[in-house]
């Protein structure tokens, strides 16, 4: 029987100013490859050679994210890996 979960949003602070552009690019991908990692392995998804990049896609928009990219993607299976 599956249980209906609430999100709890957290308050976000500002980022660190005066970074390179491309430490900010990496860290939002990290921030998105995390939540796509756990969206998945709350639907079941606990295998990262199941975690297709369609089925992180179709997560994303079940999830209301952006499409990830195929960067993105194998982030998604490497935190799957990890858990």
């Amino acid at each position: 029987m599956a249980t209906a979960t609430t999100v709890r949003h957290v308050k976000k602070k500002p980022l660190p100013a005066g970074l390179p552009r491309e430490w900010y690019e990496s860290h939002n991908r990290r921030l998105k490859a995390m939540r796509l990692a756990i969206s998945l392995l709350d639907s079941g998804t606990y295998d990262a050679r199941r975690a297709t990049n369609r089925k992180i896609r179709t997560m994303a928009v079940r999830t209301g994210i952006h499409r990830p990219s195929n960067v993105t993607c194998k982030m998604v299976r490497a935190f799957i890996t990890e858990s």
